[in-house]
């Protein structure tokens, strides 16, 4: 269904915002595409066909990066996306389990949504959290050093609408639709809140300060040989003209 004018209103305002940041237009496409799945939970044919009007593109060129990035989703997703990650470290250390379990535990494959419509299931890649392996993620936010009965737990209380706070970032879980928003470009002022950094990310840092070590100063810029940089490669003038 196209969207309504309050819709379209709305969504023309926060465009214009998005849009305006950019030198070049299309260079906008990625945060515009959060707004719409902000909009409506997923980026919908109605939102590429919105995006595509706003940039002058067409539909098969925003259809061709919808398709490519995966945090943009083709479908509604739950309330709660919730991923698992099961790369190297995080599969060695139980992640491939975690995912079998809350496959069981939820009813759900893969990319598949719990029938309260609360939470969804992705298995995920690097979640570039290694040191906190295994990790989840839920609205991108990261859940550290889970085991089976913790993932359930998690999944349980974000179906009960229990309060639920990331290891490391805000306070309070945004709902998926909100993490969107955020993605395109509108702060929730909530960046701040909670440690952005784990015990396991200062462990050098707190090395350093028991040992006395400091970064070393910067030291002066790295002298170049000129005549050398500017015959490097070229020949010199005598020589150009030698007969190769």
């Amino acid at each position: 269904m196209p969207y309504s004018d309050d819709v379209r209103a709305r969504l023309d305002a926060d465009a214009a915002r998005i849009i305006g940041q950019y030198p070049q237009s299309r260079s906008a496409l990625l945060p515009l595409l959060h707004l719409v799945q902000s909009e409506e939970g997923y980026v919908s044919a109605d939102g590429i066909e919105y995006c595509a009007g706003q940039l002058g593109l067409t539909e098969a060129d925003v259809t061709g990066v919808v398709s490519f990035y995966t945090m943009y989703k083709r479908r509604p997703v739950g309330e709660y996306h919730v991923g698992v990650c099961t790369n190297t470290l995080c599969g060695v250390l139980g992640g491939n389990q975690i995912l079998a379990e809350l496959h069981e535990h939820l009813g759900v494959g893969d990319d598949e949504t719990t029938p309260d419509g609360r939470v969804s299931l992705e298995h995920l890649e690097c979640n570039a959290a290694c040191t906190y392996a295994p990790v989840m993620m839920v609205n991108w936010e990261f859940f550290d050093n889970m085991t089976p009965a913790s993932a359930r737990q998690l999944t349980d209380d974000l179906r009960a609408g229990n309060p639920v706070r990331p290891t490391r970032g805000p306070d309070r879980l945004v709902t998926w639709r909100e993490a969107a928003r955020v993605l395109a470009g509108f702060n929730d002022d909530l960046a701040l809140q909670g440690p952005a950094a784990g015990p396991a990310d200062l462990v050098g840092l707190k090395v350093a300060k028991e040992h006395g070590w400091t970064a070393p100063e910067p030291g002066p810029p790295a002298k170049t040989d000129t005549a050398r940089n500017d015959t490097a490669g070229h020949g010199t003038a005598d020589n150009a003209k030698e007969p190769r």
